[in-house]
């Protein structure tokens, strides 16, 4: 795969390469570790996160994220995102995928066992509406064979409407990938952002409805042989003003399988233009706290995620893209 351009941010590196189809975006970063930005009280991580500094990155070899598309643009038309401006959503291949993950890897030489590698499908593209993730997840372990303890591949889906593929592709994900293949060590998450249904459909107009979703995936999740392995299912909010009502939510989603992670509204050029925000989300503690204490007492797990505000100015955070005319402003 023929990289274009390699833009190098303070936590790694942001590639534009050519694909089967045209062109796709890849990041291959680290992470400054979960005691410098991560709440999760669960984990025994009770700081309260008042800002995350710019600082160091862990070594690679320690932790290492490769955050890749599963398609060439998107077809969502979510508001707070800009990678619809780059065009619709079509396919990567299976070998588009392998390929942006090898890439990635050999941007930097690491001479020692590679202690976690996260392969994210989340840069470009809606992942569900693509079975080649499935295939591409099955082949990530042949990449690298010998040299990494924890491969984590993670799927983040907005659940779209009208994929009559959608809940096979759950069960396959669950069932297959996460229980199967990494015996636990692979993600889900849901992207859900609010319980208004009326302000979910105007920032997520093609998702399904949080009662849609819960009956894919009530098909799917007590089906599970032997029971979910791994973390809990990850429900993501993306904190605005507006409600997030944990009862209600609880009764949709059981917190036996799944947690929420709370995080702020990253700084698109599409959330600047639509004025969605977190309000100081990215210097106090205090927007995440009664989100988080509501949930914690229907019974959920809670991660309060935060990224730096250099993180986010370099265009590494989720909704992000070059290909849409975003620049980095570090």
């Amino acid at each position: 795969m023929y990289i274009s351009r390699n833009i190098k941010v303070p936590t790694g590196n942001i590639c534009i390469a050519e694909g089967e189809k045209g062109l796709l975006e890849f990041l291959s970063i680290g992470d400054y570790g979960k005691d410098k930005n991560v709440k999760a009280d669960f984990m025994g991580l009770s700081r309260e996160i008042n800002g995350v500094p710019n600082c160091g990155i862990m070594p690679l070899y320690k932790k290492w994220v490769i955050t890749i598309s599963s398609q060439y643009g998107c077809s969502m038309g979510c508001s707070f995102c800009d990678v619809p401006k780059v065009g619709p959503g079509k396919n990567a291949t299976t070998q588009d995928m392998l390929d942006q993950i090898r890439t990635a890897m050999s941007l930097h030489t690491i001479d020692r066992y590679i202690e976690r590698l996260n392969i994210h499908f989340a840069r470009m593209g809606e992942p569900t509406w693509n079975t080649d993730v499935i295939s591409a997840a099955k082949l990530i372990r042949y990449e690298t064979p010998g040299t990494t303890a924890h491969i984590h591949p993670v799927v983040s889906t907005m659940m779209p409407k009208n994929n009559k593929h959608l809940t096979r592709f759950i069960f396959e994900w669950l069932h297959y990938v996460k229980n199967n293949l990494y015996n636990g060590e692979a993600g889900l998450q849901l992207s859900i952002n609010t319980t208004d249904e009326h302000v979910r459909s105007i920032h997520m107009p093609h998702a399904l409805t949080l009662r849609e979703i819960s009956g894919v995936m009530a098909d799917t999740v007590p089906y599970l042989e032997g029971g979910l392995k791994g973390r809990k299912i990850a429900l993501n909010f993306a904190l605005t003003d507006a409600s997030i009502d944990a009862e209600y939510l609880a009764t949709l989603f059981s917190p036996k399988y799944f947690m929420c992670k709370i995080t702020p509204m990253h700084l698109t050029n599409s959330c600047t233009d639509n004025n969605i925000i977190t309000r100081d989300g990215y210097s106090n503690y205090y927007p995440y706290a009664r989100v988080e204490s509501n949930l914690k007492k229907v019974g959920f797990d809670v991660i309060v995620f935060i990224p730096s505000l250099d993180e986010d100015m370099s265009r590494i955070t989720c909704g992000n893209a070059i290909l849409s005319g975003s620049k980095v402003e570090i």
